[in-house]
């Protein structure tokens, strides 16, 4: 399965300079696309999981001093390490803190050591390191679930992307059986997200979303949450808990800003707010601003204390709201549609623009401001065909924007500066 990161991962290989750290939530992919890429770009490759390898935990325990480390590996594996073309991944590193501090040395070595890192929950490691983390001193990237170009790569629809990117640049509508085609696929990719088993299992089903163990996802959430009580003490593990299993209610809301008395009727700010920066941290939520202002930079001018939650996954949204798949691809849940096409939405932002903002004035509110080469774009978002919207209307003749962009299952096209993108599409929009 080709992932865009692996393009990253070339460029790191070519111009190394530091240790890499891959950060992503759980199943993403993380360990599969850094094991193949190791194989396939290396002479010689040493895979070592340090949640299974106490006996190499021990050496960091000891020692950071990198050549002290490689004796003591070269000794434990029976194996002859050449720094020039030999790769070390140390997989589930965020078991030790010592192993992470370490990799600020194997940058400054004068042999070129060539270590890849990866882990669950790193984000949250990294956000409560004790010792001293190797600023600087690792390149760090972060890998997220398949976005839906990502999709349609996955099952071959290469012809489909290269025709959807050609149209999104002229705004010319795509023929209607090709929109109606994408249409059906992008509402698939709704119901499975882009976690990567659920699509190999997509995938192995012959494409058939009726056949698909959808309680793939169910693992997935489950292994989530077994996570907020295996790494946090025991009442933050449930205020997680808590937060997480309460966002289908949240963003069902019609004013969806984040309320803490939704995931408790007695929940409190200052109760609650490590718990949420924890579930940010691991990537498995997604955290959007209020953005005071229209202006750039939108972090700037951002209210922290205003914002919406997402799911890092539009699959795994589905499944925690209990929804049948069946509910969406036969459009019989429509509000509910709106909801996981939002959280969608909010995902490829992240993906892309690295941050998420909406904006609210007077009594009306835009679903998303992003910025494209240094200009502020304001983002409408519709699950269905029906595109009347006041409020981006009020913000076009309020603020006057460059152009605006609105999302919906409409064919592509532009009028009264309006880009219209089919929700297909979303992939194509980029800073």
């Amino acid at each position: 399965m080709h992932r865009k990161f692996e393009e990253e991962l070339k460029k790191w290989k070519e111009d190394y300079e530091k240790p890499l750290m891959l950060i992503g939530a759980r199943q993403t992919g993380k360990t599969f696309i850094i094991d193949e890429f190791c194989k396939n770009n290396f002479k010689n490759y040493i895979y070592i999981n340090l949640d299974k390898e106490n006996d190499i935990v021990n050496i960091f325990d000891k020692t950071i001093d990198p050549e002290k480390i490689i004796e003591q590996i070269e000794i434990i594996k029976n194996i002859i390490i050449n720094p020039i073309d030999t790769v070390i991944f140390l997989d589930e590193i965020q078991v030790s803190e010592r192993a992470i501090s370490s990799l600020k040395y194997f940058c400054e070595s004068e042999k070129p050591y060539k270590i890849i890192c990866a882990g669950s929950l790193l984000g949250v490691k990294i956000n409560r390191f004790k010792s001293s983390f190797p600023v600087g001193k690792v390149t760090i990237k972060n890998l997220y679930p398949l976005d839906f170009e990502e999709f349609l790569m996955a099952i071959g629809e290469n012809k489909l992307i290269d025709e959807i990117k050609k149209h999104y640049k002229t705004n010319e509508p795509l023929i209607s059986s090709i929109h109606d085609k994408a249409l059906l696929l992008y509402k698939k990719y709704l119901v499975l997200g882009g976690m990567p088993s659920i699509i190999n299992d997509y995938i192995k089903n012959d494409f058939n979303i009726a056949h698909v163990n959808f309680e793939l996802q169910e693992q997935i959430i489950n292994s989530y949450l077994a996570d907020m009580n295996k790494y946090t003490e025991n009442t933050e593990g449930i205020k997680n808990n808590q937060i997480y299993t309460a966002i289908p209610k949240e963003l069902a809301r019609v004013n969806n800003i984040f309320k803490y008395s939704i995931v408790d009727k007695d929940a409190r700010k200052i109760r609650y707010e490590s718990s949420l920066e924890w579930l940010i941290a691991s990537n498995m939520i997604l955290k959007c601003n209020l953005a005071l202002k229209n202006e750039s930079p939108l972090k700037a001018y951002s209210d922290t204390d205003k914002f919406k939650i997402y799911l890092s996954d539009s699959g795994l949204l589905r499944s925690l709201s209990n929804l049948d798949y069946r509910e969406i691809m036969l459009d019989k849940n429509e509000m509910y549609k709106g909801v996981l096409t939002e959280n969608y939405i909010a995902n490829h932002f992240y993906q892309e623009f690295k941050e998420l903002f909406y904006y609210s004035f007077d009594k009306y509110e835009i679903d998303f401001l992003i910025k494209i080469e240094g200009d502020i774009i304001p983002v409408e978002v519709k699950s269905g065909r029906r595109t009347n919207s006041k409020s981006l209307n009020e913000y076009i003749k309020k603020y006057k924007p460059l152009y605006s962009i609105r999302i919906s299952s409409k064919n592509f096209g532009y009028e009264n500066k309006i880009k219209s993108v089919p929700l297909y599409a979303v992939f194509c929009i980029k800073k």
